[in-house]
């Protein structure tokens, strides 16, 4: 964890964010005789479900033991955007001379106030999951250790809760790898490094996955210097392989010491910091850092909620088991998001909350397998996915033809001076069924919409070159792959026609 000479004090900030969503003093409501619906963890997916079936005038309760608003708002999505879009601007700086603008490089970070300013934001966003607001929207919100205590009931404060349907969005938290001294040691996890107020000086990353890569080139950016690990032979490795070497470029180009196909020996304690020991190609090295943050692994949250005494089936790893409709082995109670899901996103969550009100409350038969997932990963550029990528689709059999534009030669990446990227898109051989895209481009995750609403529409790639774009803009990339496919479908026999018309026409 965090030293403590290194946290930040509890602020004006922290105070408003508590007052949100953990109110000193709050008194849980009195029971109802019965619920609709009891939702157990007030994260993205619990306060979705919780607030979208009270809007539908059904009696509702929400249980959290900890903190309104979850992992996105408290340790996740909101406080690490902050943080990177800080970073972001260090970086502009230190690239000003290049659009013939003098500043002073290298960009000198404030970081006490990079993170009061993050601090103020999650607490300004947190007013959208507080408890008043909640109970405002007609629920009965309950603090404290929810657990259930039998099939159709459970229990929070000495209060019995009996429902006629439940949903477990309990969420996840880090799970650090076993690494020999590292508990010992002391680390970081995205659930203590915002509490940061002095910029470590030099810091190790472990596990290059999406939050190991957005905070290492953020860090990095602030001016730490940053060793970043990986034991794969490559970062992002559920990434689009060509999408993953650009980010890794760009990365390493910030002057971050990455490492992939390495090992972690141990950890220790040094004299000025901690080491670690790691082999990397055969050599054996040691680096002492001063902090170390550790993004390698998640654990879904079933302990300690009674999930045997309601029937629940679960696994320690996997999480809650469901089936396609969200449903536990249960038939009353549901799950939703990082619980029961391998994909962890905010997104998703929220996804799966809007089955879980049609399916336990309507009798609907909407299915998780059915969901359009894009997702995003917030380095610099970014990379956003949807569908399927090619290997992918070449492991369930299915052909596809893929459309790849560079956004070298997209006019506005060049204005903007961002040509490292690429937009993929892949269609089902034979026609211009959309399956999958992958977009690498400073803002690719605003870009990806307009493809994922393509899919889940029954849009073909070929239609969308029909459709005006604003120029000059990065999104202009998918209508150039739309351009591209239609020059396709012109056949050396169709050209022969419509050379023979234009040459009658010409009579």
């Amino acid at each position: 964890m965090a030293p403590a000479s290194r946290a930040a004090p509890p602020d004006q900030h922290d105070a408003r964010l508590l007052a949100n969503v953990h109110p000193e003093g709050w008194n849980n409501p009195e029971p109802a005789a019965r619920y609709n619906l009891v939702v157990i963890g007030a994260g993205t997916a619990g306060l979705v479900a919780a607030a979208g079936a009270a809007g539908l005038g059904a009696r509702v309760a929400l249980v959290e033991r900890r903190l309104l608003g979850g992992d996105c708002l408290n340790f996740g999505c909101v406080p690490s955007k902050a943080l990177i879009r800080a970073a972001r601007v260090c970086a502009a700086i230190n690239r000003a001379a290049s659009y013939g603008i003098a500043a002073a490089v290298p960009a000198r970070a404030e970081f006490a106030l990079v993170m009061e300013r993050m601090r103020h934001l999650r607490a300004e966003l947190s007013a959208n999951d507080s408890a008043a607001r909640f109970k405002g929207l007609g629920v009965d919100v309950f603090l404290g250790d929810g657990r259930f205590v039998g099939g159709d009931a459970a229990e929070v404060g000495g209060k019995r809760l009996t429902f006629s349907r439940a949903l477990i969005a309990t969420g996840a938290r880090p799970a650090a790898p076993p690494i020999a001294g590292l508990a010992e040691t002391g680390f970081l996890t995205n659930e203590t490094v915002f509490a940061l107020t002095e910029l470590p000086r030099r810091l190790a990353v472990i596990g290059a996955g999406p939050v190991g890569c957005e905070l290492a080139q953020a860090f990095r950016r602030f001016g730490s210097e940053v060793l970043l690990l990986e034991a794969l032979p490559r970062i992002l490795p559920r990434e689009d392989r060509d999408a993953a070497a650009i980010v890794e470029r760009a990365i390493a180009g910030d002057g971050v010491d990455l490492r992939t196909g390495c090992k972690i020996a141990n950890v220790a304690r040094g004299a000025a910091g901690r080491i670690v020991r790691f082999e990397h190609r055969g050599e054996h090295r040691e680096i002492e850092v001063d902090e170390i943050l550790v993004t390698a692994g998640r654990a879904p949250n079933v302990e300690g909620i009674g999930l045997e005494a309601a029937g629940v089936e679960h696994d320690r790893k996997r999480g809650v088991t469901v089936d396609d409709y969200l449903q536990t082995t249960n038939p009353r109670i549901f799950a939703a998001g990082d619980v029961c899901s391998a994909l962890q996103f905010t997104q998703l969550s929220d996804a799966h909350a809007r089955i879980v009100i049609r399916n336990a409350l309507f009798f609907g038969r909407a299915r998780a397998s059915r969901l359009t997932i894009p997702w995003c990963i917030y380095t610099g550029p970014e990379i956003a996915h949807v569908g399927l990528s090619a290997a992918e689709a070449a492991a369930r059999g299915v052909a596809v033809r893929t459309f790849v534009q560079a956004m070298s030669a997209v006019d506005r990446a060049v204005l903007d001076g961002e040509t490292e990227g690429i937009a993929k898109v892949h269609v089902r051989a034979g026609n211009d069924q959309i399956v999958g895209a992958t977009i690498v481009a400073p803002h690719a995750g605003e870009i990806i919409s307009e493809l994922t609403l393509a899919i889940t529409a029954g849009i073909g790639l070929g239609r969308i070159a029909g459709v005006i774009h604003p120029y000059p803009t990065q999104a202009e990339a998918i209508k150039k792959i739309a351009d591209a496919y239609n020059r396709t479908r012109l056949t050396r026999s169709r050209k022969r026609l419509l050379t023979r018309l234009l040459a009658w026409r010409r009579r």
